[in-house]
């Protein structure tokens, strides 16, 4: 099944379920995915996360409802999620700008955020450099990190660490490892989702081409095994241009191609340069397979 369809299929579960307890493990079961990869790809290809997608279409209906019925507020809180009319004020208010009190009364001044309906649209012609290549196993030096799939948690913490790592110098100890190796004066942001399968949480590394020189504390050496690689070139400053590069993947290349991803490990692969320049220049490389 390809991601159009199995997204629109985990939205329409939502939907239909959206008063619920949501479970996004049974959500990501309607797209026949993991949901560490659910949740990524969701985001990818709606601009939004899981999390924020639910919290708006239930304050939507929650609006609609206080309009439109005699119910109380505290109960209309309870049936969208809220366990205290302070909590969902709090959240409507944010939302709406104004209170569920004020919106009972006047109806006024209120939001709508529709259901999302999935499409691949054909549209102006573009070009999109890749390549793909057949790599033999080869291995990295990286500093790894484990992350929560729950309530998008990663989104968070990913970028903490990459902060983290240019201040405490794991990033400079990177570099004296890659000299002579495939990967030279190359940093990799490594995504591994061949171990979340069956957990709720997923390995991330930020890494570099191994030359054999001993191993520091709080490093692991790992072999990437070989594979084909789809490798999407990216011209532009970051972590705009980036972005902008997995929608086009996802939206662009997947649905046309005859490769699909095979969900096991994926790199961001950042050159030294100026990455606020408009002309800098990285690389995405996700693991694929034949249709």
């Amino acid at each position: 099944m390809d991601w159009i369809t199995g997204i629109q299929r985990a939205i329409d579960y939502i939907e239909d379920n959206i008063t619920e307890n949501l479970d996004y493990d049974e959500i990501a079961k309607r797209a026949y995915s993991s949901s560490y990869h659910f949740q990524r790809v969701f985001g990818i290809l709606c601009g939004q996360t899981l999390g924020e997608y639910i919290r708006e279409r239930r304050l939507t209906l929650a609006a609609s409802e206080l309009v439109s019925s005699n119910g109380k507020v505290i109960d209309v809180a309870i049936k969208y999620g809220y366990d205290s009319s302070e909590s969902f004020g709090r959240a409507f208010s944010k939302f709406h700008g104004v209170t569920p009190s004020k919106a009972k009364s006047c109806g006024k001044n209120l939001k709508s955020f529709s259901k999302l309906t999935v499409k691949l649209v054909l549209e102006g012609g573009t070009v999109m450099n890749y390549r793909i290549e057949e790599k033999k196993a080869f291995k990295v030096i990286e500093k790894v990190k484990l992350f929560s799939t729950k309530n998008e948690e990663n989104m968070k913490g990913i970028p903490l660490f990459w902060d983290a790592s240019r201040n405490d110098g794991t990033i400079q100890k990177l570099c004296e490892f890659c000299v002579g190796t495939e990967l030279d004066n190359l940093i990799l942001g490594i995504c591994y989702g061949d171990n979340c399968d069956n957990t709720k949480e997923f390995s991330y590394s930020i890494a570099t081409g191994y030359n054999g020189n001993p191993v520091p504390d709080g490093f692991r050496v790992n072999q990437i095994k070989s594979s084909t690689w789809a490798i999407f070139k990216c011209k532009g400053a970051m972590p705009i241009a980036i972005q902008n590069m997995w929608h086009r993947i996802y939206t662009e290349f997947f649905p046309t191609s005859d490769y699909i991803p095979k969900n096991e490990v994926d790199f961001e692969v950042y050159p030294d340069g100026d990455m606020n320049s408009q002309d800098y220049e990285s690389e995405i490389w996700i693991a694929v397979e034949k249709k």
